[in-house]
C-alpha cells in the first residue's frame, strides 16, 4: 500500500490556472482531481470525498458559492475544508464567501507559494496527515508503509480489512462515513458485499483497539455510520 497522499478537488475552468496548480499540487504531494464547472463538481464529490476543494468562485453551470454552500449543508462534506479563489477582491465578497462557509478565501492574482501553504494549514486543522504515510489520533498511530498500528506505543495486529478500515477513518477524523461508502472505498463497487459485513469488521477494529485498555475511539451514528473520534 503506497503512501497517503490527501485527495484535493481543484475546481477551475481556465486551463493555464488548472495546469499550474495541479502540477504545484502534485509537487506538495497531493492527489488533484479537476473539475471545470460546478455541476462536475459536485458529480465528482458525490463520486469520491476529497480531502479538501480549492474552489474558484467564477466557474460555468454553477457559481463556487453555490457549490460551496451545498457542500456545507451537506452532512456528509461539511467537515471538508474550502479554500475559495476569487478576483473579486471588495471587502463584501470575501465576507459573503466566508458566510457561504469557505474556510479560506484568496484573492486573484495569488501567490502559489502562499496557497500551498494555505492548503497545508486547512489541512491540518482538518486533522489529515501526510508526512511519511503516517497518521496519528489521539494515542493511535498508524503507518501506512509499514503496515503498523500501535496505541500508547503497544502494537495491535489488524488484518487487512481492519487496516484499511482504520486508514479510512483516521484520514478524516470526525467525518461520518455511511456503510455504503466504507463498502466502496475498502472492498470497491465492483464487488457485492452485504453492508452487514462493515459491522463485522468495525466490531474486529473496536476489539484490537481496546485491546491494552482505553476508550473505543469508534463512534456509531445511528442511522448515519461511523466516525473516528
Amino acid at each position: 500500500m503506497a503512501a497517503l497522499q490527501p485527495q484535493v478537488l481543484l475546481v477551475e475552468d481556465e486551463p493555464a490556472q488548472r495546469e499550474v496548480l495541479t502540477y504545484n499540487l502534485e509537487a506538495e504531494g497531493f492527489s488533484v482531481r479537476c473539475a471545470e464547472n460546478g455541476e462536475e463538481a459536485i458529480l465528482m464529490v458525490n463520486e469520491a470525498l476529497p480531502n479538501l476543494v480549492i474552489l474558484d468562485w467564477m466557474i460555468p453551470l454553477m457559481s463556487g458559492i453555490e457549490v460551496c454552500r451545498q457542500l456545507k449543508n451537506r452532512f456528509d462534506t461539511r467537515n471538508i475544508p474550502i479554500i475559495m479563489l476569487s478576483a473579486r477582491s471588495e471587502e463584501v465578497d470575501t465576507v459573503r464567501g466566508l458566510e457561504t462557509g469557505a474556510d479560506d478565501y484568496v484573492i486573484k492574482p495569488y501567490s502559489v507559494l502562499e496557497l500551498m501553504a494555505r492548503v497545508r494549514t486547512q489541512l491540518r486543522r482538518a486533522g489529515v496527515a501526510m508526512a511519511g504515510g503516517a497518521l496519528a489520533f489521539e494515542d493511535i498511530t498508524l503507518d501506512v508503509e509499514s503496515h503498523r498500528v500501535c496505541r500508547n506505543d503497544q502494537e495491535l495486529k489488524l488484518g487487512p480489512i481492519e487496516f484499511r478500515l482504520l486508514t479510512r477513518l483516521m484520514e478524516r477524523p470526525g467525518r461520518v462515513f455511511s456503510r455504503e461508502q466504507l463498502l466502496d472505498l475498502i472492498w470497491g463497487r465492483d464487488i457485492f458485499v452485504d453492508t452487514r459485513t462493515v459491522d463485522v469488521h468495525v466490531a474486529r477494529l473496536r476489539k484490537q483497539l481496546t485491546r491494552f485498555g482505553g476508550d473505543n475511539p469508534i463512534r456509531t451514528i445511528r442511522g448515519s455510520g461511523y466516525a473516528i473520534g
